[in-house]
């Protein structure tokens, strides 16, 4: 037992770490997806190898492989302390946000307001402006251009009793401030307002409680949280109920399959429950209580998790901070309580693109460009096409990386 999170415990657990090809590559751009512990792997390879037919049938590797959808159900809905049919299992968020937003069109008449951010990557907010092709009005909550950050004051501002939906990022994959999403949810419904949270720059470092916050749909991407390419999208019951069904007609009583057009991925699903036997063994190796659910155990978890990412972005952030050439977006603070330890910059006289060409020369992995947050970084007066420099770290990032990427920028920069 440990309260400290053990960092060489954690990398043996993703096979990256052991393998040739990226054992000793530096790899920063966990915001646009990370990496997957052996859990999933070895459970994908099973699936595929062993269950690869249509699943629910009444033969055995038909009937296992429903089992094992089933399971991951179960455990997803358990980590986040939500019901089996309070959430869909889709392709990408931004695909399950299309979906939600065609779903609760016939709740809106012409003239009703959509707010929208300018902080938040198009996913959350792409499908809701389309929505402004249907009368409906959209407004934008913009950030302060000082700070980058949401005011809540200012959100206030353009709410009226024509305001039906307000659409935000729990934390922006630019700015990469933690958002107050139970404030804006607890304003919203004050108000008789829907809140959308767009948890996808959040759930990599955090396990949001949904419950607590009171949001009434919540999306994220599986694929940015240690697991496959998919994205879940969470809705409360007895909002889920009204939409309209959006898949075949025969399945119009099958809430929340009424949202999932075709369906799942079966092998992706069915392996999910290999990211929840990755947190339970992770708790087991830490703490030495076992009689507590695997929500508690995964708050458990990310409190370790929290304060280790914090050691690594002060690292980073007081780097940066050092350069006078350097201007870094959002919160200059390195507290995890205030943001996540996504770090976007840009240098003066040099462009991004050179800054990210040469750092996957050395293997160090980081991106340049707009990460599809093109308006927030045209309300930062940044060009989009170059962009800003993005490192974002997660927990199986370690303090040696770090210091290599310090090394190369502090050569470049």
């Amino acid at each position: 037992m440990t309260n400290i999170l053990d960092i060489d415990f954690v990398r043996k657990q993703f096979p990256a770490f052991q393998n040739p090809k990226t054992e000793n590559f530096a790899f920063f751009e966990n915001a646009g997806g990370t990496y997957v512990p052996k859990h999933l792997i070895e459970k994908l390879n099973d699936f595929m190898i062993t269950k690869k037919v249509q699943p629910y049938g009444d033969f055995g590797p038909s009937i296992e492989a429903g089992e094992e959808m089933d399971k991951s159900l179960a455990k997803i809905a358990e980590l986040l302390n939500v019901s089996k049919d309070e959430f869909i299992i889709g392709p990408s968020t931004t695909m399950n946000m299309f979906l939600l937003s065609n779903a609760i069109q016939s709740w809106l008449n012409e003239g009703d307001e959509i707010i929208v951010t300018n902080q938040d990557h198009e996913a959350n907010i792409g499908a809701w402006r389309k929505l402004g092709e249907k009368g409906i009005k959209i407004k934008e909550w913009k950030f302060n251009t000082d700070t980058a950050e949401l005011e809540i004051e200012e959100l206030k501002k353009i709410i009226t009793d024509k305001t039906k939906f307000i659409c935000v990022c729990h934390t922006s994959n630019i700015v990469a401030s933690i958002n107050n999403l139970h404030e804006i949810t607890k304003i919203a419904h004050e108000r008789n307002i829907k809140v959308v949270g767009d948890g996808v720059a959040y759930m990599a470092h955090d396990l949001a409680d949904l419950k607590n916050i009171d949001v009434d749909f919540y999306g994220f991407s599986l694929y940015k949280t240690y697991g496959p390419h998919l994205a879940l999208l969470y809705g409360k019951k007895e909002l889920l109920q009204k939409t309209k069904n959006l898949n075949h007609e025969f399945l119009s009583e099958e809430v929340p399959y009424t949202l999932n057009p075709g369906g799942p991925n079966h092998e992706e699903l069915a392996c999910l429950s290999g990211l929840t036997d990755y947190y339970e063994d992770l708790y087991d190796h830490h703490f030495n209580d076992n009689g507590i659910g695997l929500h508690e155990k995964g708050k458990k978890i990310f409190q370790l998790i929290h304060e280790y990412e914090e050691k690594l972005i002060k690292v980073l952030l007081e780097f940066l901070q050092s350069k006078k050439n350097v201007r870094i977006i959002g919160n200059q603070s390195h507290s995890r309580n205030i943001r996540m330890p996504t770090l976007s910059f840009t240098v003066n006289g040099i462009s991004s693109k050179e800054i990210a060409y040469g750092a996957g020369k050395k293997d160090i992995g980081i991106r340049n460009g707009e990460f599809y947050a093109w308006r927030c970084l045209q309300g930062l007066g940044i060009e989009p096409n170059d962009g800003v420099v993005r490192a974002s770290m997660v927990h199986y990032n370690n303090l040696e990386e770090v210091n290599r990427l310090i090394t190369y920028l502090d050569e470049i920069i």
